[in-house]
This record gives C-alpha cells, sequence and structure tokens, in this order.
C-alpha cells in the first residue's frame, strides 16, 4: 500500500505542475569568432530560431571566442567523438574527411557571390554536407567567410601580366604558392600578423585577404592598391556531431534543428556584406587607395593562367567542378 500511494502522490504532483513544465535539452555550439563576428551572430539567430521553434524544448548554447578551445581541428575531432554537440569551422579541416571540400577552395571557381550560393544552397552543396554523416557528422549550413583578393604597394593590377615580378605575402599553402608562382608573382610564405611589418620594411611588396581583415589589421595604411579579382572564397560550416546529436534529439527535432541552421545562412551573409561595406567605407574615408575590378577580358587571363592548377589538384574532382559549372550561370572554368 505504501508503495502505492507514493506512486499516486507522484502522479498527483505531476498533474499539478503548471503546463508546459519540461525537461529541457541543452546542445552546445563551438565558435572561435568574437561575439560580434557575423557567424557568432548567426549562430546567436540559430540558437533563438530553435528555442522559438521547439517551445523552448530545446536550448543552444553559443559558446564564442574560443572558449571551448581556438584550433579548430581539435575540435573537428571533439564533435567527431561527441564531446562538443556542434561548432562552427574553415572549410578546410573538414577535408580531412570530405576531400571534396578542397574544390570549393579552387581559384576562380567562382563567378560571384551569388552564384557560390546558388551551388551551396543546392543539390551540390546539400549532398556534400550529406557526405559527412559516414564520418560521424552532420553537415548543417554553409556561412559566409568573404573573398580573398590581392593588394599591393607597388602598382595597379588591371591584368593578370601587371603581377609579373611583385612579391606577396600567402599561407604556407602548396595551392596558393602554385597560383602566385604561375600569376607571375613571387610567393612568400609568412603568419598574417607578421604582414604589416614586412610591407612597411619593403620585404613583400603586398598580400591578399578579404576586406574584413585587410581594414582590421591596418593593411590600407600601406596597399596603395586593391584587386578585387576574388581568386578565393572558401565558405565556413556549421557541422554537428552525429554521436551527439542523434542521442540527444529525437528524428523531428533533429529534422527541426538542421532546418534552422539552413534558415541562418542569409543572416550571416547579409550580415558579412554589412561589414565589407563598412570596411570598404573605411578604406575610402581613410586613404586614396586605388580599387580596381577587373573586366571580364581581364578575369579570363587569370583564369587561362591558374589552368594547371586545375589539370594537377582538380583532376579527382572533376565530376563536382562541373557540376559547380552547370549551377553557374557565366562559369569560365574549365578541365581539359
Amino acid at each position: 500500500m505504501n508503495i502505492l500511494k507514493a506512486i499516486l502522490i507522484t502522479v498527483a504532483l505531476f498533474l499539478m505542475m503548471p503546463f508546459g513544465v519540461f525537461a529541457e535539452m541543452k546542445l552546445i555550439v563551438a565558435e572561435t569568432h568574437p561575439e560580434d563576428h557575423p557567424t557568432t551572430q548567426g549562430l546567436l539567430k540559430f540558437a533563438a530560431l530553435v528555442k522559438e521553434r521547439s517551445n523552448g524544448e530545446i536550448v543552444i548554447e553559443v559558446k564564442f571566442g574560443g572558449v571551448l578551445g581556438k584550433k579548430e581541428a581539435e575540435l573537428v575531432e571533439q564533435v567527431q567523438a561527441g564531446i562538443v554537440d556542434m561548432a562552427r569551422f574553415n572549410l578546410f579541416p573538414m577535408t580531412r574527411f570530405a576531400p571534396a571540400f578542397e574544390a570549393l577552395g579552387l581559384p576562380y571557381i567562382w563567378d560571384n557571390q551569388a552564384s557560390m550560393w546558388r551551388v551551396l544552397k543546392g543539390e551540390t552543396g546539400q549532398k556534400l554536407l550529406k557526405a559527412l554523416e559516414a564520418y560521424r557528422f552532420y553537415g548543417l549550413c554553409y556561412y559566409e567567410a568573404g573573398a580573398q583578393s590581392f593588394y599591393n604597394a607597388k602598382r595597379e593590377i588591371k591584368k593578370v601580366e601587371d603581377l609579373k615580378g611583385l612579391t606577396f605575402r600567402v599561407q604556407r599553402n602548396p595551392v596558393m604558392i602554385e597560383l602566385l608562382t604561375m600569376l607571375g608573382a613571387n610567393p612568400v610564405p609568412m603568419v598574417f600578423s607578421e604582414v604589416y611589418d614586412a610591407m612597411d620594411k619593403g620585404v613583400i611588396d603586398g598580400a591578399e585577404s578579404n576586406w574584413q581583415a585587410f581594414v582590421a589589421a591596418g593593411h590600407y595604411e600601406l596597399a596603395k592598391y586593391y584587386t578585387l579579382d576574388a581568386h578565393t572564397s572558401i565558405p565556413e560550416i556549421l557541422i554537428g556531431s552525429k554521436i551527439a546529436l542523434d542521442k540527444k534529439l529525437k528524428p523531428e527535432q533533429l529534422k527541426l534543428v538542421k532546418q534552422a541552421a539552413q534558415d541562418t545562412q542569409d543572416e550571416v551573409i547579409a550580415r558579412w556584406n554589412a561589414r565589407e561595406e563598412a570596411a570598404r567605407k573605411v578604406v575610402r574615408e581613410r586613404s586614396q587607395m586605388i580599387m580596381t575590378e577587373l573586366t571580364p577580358e581581364a578575369r579570363q587571363g587569370f583564369v587561362r593562367a591558374v589552368q594547371p592548377l586545375y589539370d594537377k589538384y582538380g583532376e579527382k574532382y572533376k565530376a563536382l567542378i562541373k557540376e559547380i559549372q552547370a549551377a553557374q550561370q557565366y562559369s569560365t572554368i574549365r578541365l581539359h
């Protein structure tokens, strides 16, 4: 009788609880960028959407600023093992598991930002995300990370021949080193934080980066010419742990989380574009730097110059590159 009485009391107390009281599911998403960065703001929007659409059943906490680790390669392993639920990464750490992502970083593969997003949001981009499930990841969505362009202190670059003999800082990446060499320039691998001093002392003539990094590092104070060639535009990616999410979420909840992530992409794109325009405004107001847009004919000259890169690195992704071409209106890259 005592046991039965205890059960009845427990049931009664449960029924007397306020409607809507439940045990919420908490998930963590790791972010190395600071709070005001576009991807961090996108993740905060993601958390808000998930909480709203799940009626508060799923609560996502965004751990930004690298509090869970600043090295993305290590975070990838933690997500794969289910230690961290989700994280935002640069695309390159994921090439260890899905080498096809390397194709998205090939030079001049995108006609422009709009066509890149047409591919990423379309069948090709979603297929690449789906392929990550074989490695215990959920590819949730892509995020904007801007385009890399060349700037220098020596001369305006209107065509590929104008790069000849100039010295540029590049990442310690064989593709980027070969890219500069094929364009006729001299690549000098060094960390980005050393660029300002190297340009100031004339060790290098220029470098390459996106608008936000260009302004944040103060390179506009030294560079007189910025050529908007957008040679690479590598998206970032939001990844979920298949182990953790399958354990913590019901199928319909997982579907909700995936859709909410996709629905934040435009938020990040808009925030990135706004910050990029703000960076351009800083340059216009504080310097006399010349910004050069390539003509279609000039851009084609750059494309022809890097064709050997596609022959060397793109051959194994030939089918994927053709899919990317087909989804873009004015694709110029071709494999022999």
